[in-house]
């Protein structure tokens, strides 16, 4: 009986390569290994230069943010004279806000401060007096000496007024430094309001009609949501200044304006700047009318931040940001941890943005989904 011949239906032969006879299992084409290292490299180079670009970077968001900020006062006087007037007058109220801010905090700051240096020998006895006249203290006195320490620093405070002149040298010297920083933030944010409109409306033109309105409209809600936010924010720091300048007034405490100032600025950073401002104040009391100053200033500085927090701030940002406090804290906590003090300013209008972008998008894909559910329905009816 012949040998039956294969089936050539079934091909039992091993699994080839058609290009280099290599099983087909062992090894991936050299076309998917090329695109995944190009692909890494591609991903690791992007990496690599905008680390390389972060401060040109971030000096372009600082920008983006303040043309934002500015655009509602600029289009409001607008309507009063040409734009480029406008905007003029603005940037110069932005540049010169910071020197008139210096002209009020400095000279009482440095005032105090040497009076402070020449009175603490004065303060070191006044302390120690104190001490004698209460037993439980002076126990401690005796065995720790603390007021014969702090007599002896005390005594060497005034010849530290040349080492603190030339620690404020040094912090003049790296603001000079950041000048050209600040020069070039402001030159951005001046091309971005006078040409920004033209940019987007270009880009709109490229896009789809669905598209560009869905675009037009997120985009407005975002700026109108950080101009809201920067204009709640001055209105709320004013309301806190004004009425720290009434009441340092009737407690009689020195230089209550530049403390208002001092107390109006502080409560512009969320979350921590009005504590940190109530403290600072509270130091001053002490010197004041201490402890009835104090007291009262402590009082009114918890009742306030109260008021402030359930009354004060949500009327003045229900139309302004929409976001859920814990993520307030945390965008707080990323900013500031990101880029100090400006990542924290800037930390509530940017999670505001980006809850924007994501009901917006979230928006249009539910609208895409039901005209796609609509189309299907009409090709291929029920039944």
């Amino acid at each position: 009986m012949p040998p039956s011949e294969p089936d050539p239906a079934v091909d039992i032969s091993p699994l080839k390569s058609p290009s280099s006879g290599v099983s087909g299992g062992d090894l991936l084409p050299a076309r998917t290994v090329v695109k995944t290292v190009l692909i890494v490299f591609t991903i690791i180079a992007t990496i690599v230069v905008l680390y390389l670009l972060r401060q040109p970077l971030e000096w372009i968001f600082i920008a983006g943010f303040i043309a934002v900020a500015v655009s509602g006062p600029i289009n409001l006087l607008e309507r009063r004279m040409p734009r480029p007037i406008a905007i003029t007058i603005v940037y110069l109220a932005l540049v010169l806000t910071p020197f008139g801010l210096a002209a009020v905090l400095v000279p009482p700051i440095v005032s105090q401060a040497t009076e402070l240096a020449n009175n603490a020998p004065k303060y070191a006895r006044d302390i120690q007096n104190f001490v004698n006249t209460n037993t439980e203290l002076r126990k401690l006195e005796e065995k720790y000496n603390i007021t014969k320490k702090l007599e002896d620093e005390a005594a060497k405070l005034p010849d530290q007024l040349p080492n603190a002149a030339a620690t404020l040298r040094d912090l003049g010297l790296g603001v000079v430094s950041s000048i050209f920083a600040a020069v070039t933030i402001l030159l951005l944010s001046i091309f971005m309001v006078a040409s920004g409109r033209g940019w987007v409306t270009a880009f709109l033109r490229t896009r789809p009609p669905d598209h560009a309105d869905r675009l037009e409209r997120t985009i407005n809600r975002i700026g109108n949501a950080v101009g809201n936010f920067v204009a709640g924010a001055l209105v709320q720091a004013i309301i806190a200044g004004v009425t720290t300048f009434i009441i340092l007034s009737i407690l009689g405490v020195p230089f209550a304006g530049p403390l208002a100032v001092l107390v109006a600025f502080f409560d512009l950073l969320p979350l921590v700047g009005a504590t940190i401002a109530a403290i600072l104040v509270a130091i001053v009391t002490l010197f004041n009318d201490f402890p009835v100053d104090t007291i009262i200033w402590i009082v009114w500085a918890v009742v306030y931040q109260q008021i402030e927090n359930s009354v004060i701030q949500p009327q003045i940002h229900k139309r302004a940001v929409d976001v859920q406090p814990f993520i307030v804290l945390v965008s707080v906590l990323f900013g500031a941890t990101l880029f100090g003090i400006i990542g924290a300013l800037l930390a509530i209008p940017i999670a505001a943005s980006i809850q924007i972008a994501v009901s917006e998008y979230r928006a249009y894909r539910r609208e895409t989904q039901a005209l796609d559910d609509g189309l299907a329905v009409s090709i291929n009816p029920p039944g």
